[in-house]
């Protein structure tokens, strides 16, 4: 019996080794997992976006006399975000800033169509328009906290498996980080997007 002790041992230590590799990997599938599912909620609620940008349009443009350069500005702005897409699975740097680029442009662009807005009264008060404006203060609102999600589950997910010795095991089974939503250049200087046309300056 001694002299197989020390077999029984080693196997012990192997069963546990392999034990613990797998459980670690198990725990990388699941926060990966729970990230891209974020990522997933970030792109719908910007689908979902662009979809009423789309309508918005359609009601601008039964105004007389509206100004097409900027129609035509959200047009191509809406038509740049909506082909923008990644796939979860394969957030790298590049493609994430050309989508954060791409959605700015669309932000811009919705932007400057409501600062013209204001100079139409009867599109003012026309009540689909004042019913997708208020859907898009809601999705702008959900956008910001779909993206706070995000990051912090792909921020989780990227600190657990840069950690000693769980970066061993991430290395071996292929797991790689995932780049963040950051702040859109100029944030802090953003245009106001509460299309709140009855607030007095």
């Amino acid at each position: 019996m001694k002299k197989w002790l020390p077999l029984i041992i080693i196997g012990v230590l192997i069963f546990a080794l392999v034990r613990w590799g797998i459980g670690m990997n198990n725990t990388m599938i699941d926060m990966k997992g729970k990230a891209e599912i974020s990522w997933a909620n970030v792109e719908s609620s910007y689908q979902r976006r662009n979809d009423l940008i789309g309508n918005l349009v359609k009601t601008v443009q039964g105004a007389a006399d509206f100004e097409k350069s900027t129609l035509t500005e959200v047009i191509n702005a809406r038509a740049k975000a909506t082909s923008t897409t990644i796939d979860a699975g394969n957030l790298t740097p590049q493609k994430m800033a050309a989508f954060q680029q791409a959605q700015a442009g669309l932000s811009s662009a919705l932007s400057k169509l409501m600062v013209v807005v204001e100079r139409y009264p009867d599109l003012k008060a026309n009540q689909n328009f004042l019913q997708l404006q208020n859907q898009l203060e809601g999705t702008e609102n959900r956008i910001n906290v779909e993206r706070n999600r995000f990051n912090t589950s792909a921020g989780a997910y990227n600190i657990y498996i840069k950690k000693i010795p769980r970066n061993f095991i991430a290395s071996i089974a292929g797991f790689e980080g995932m780049s963040l939503y950051a702040s859109d250049k100029g944030a802090e200087n953003a245009p106001d997007v509460n299309f709140d046309f009855n607030k007095k300056e």
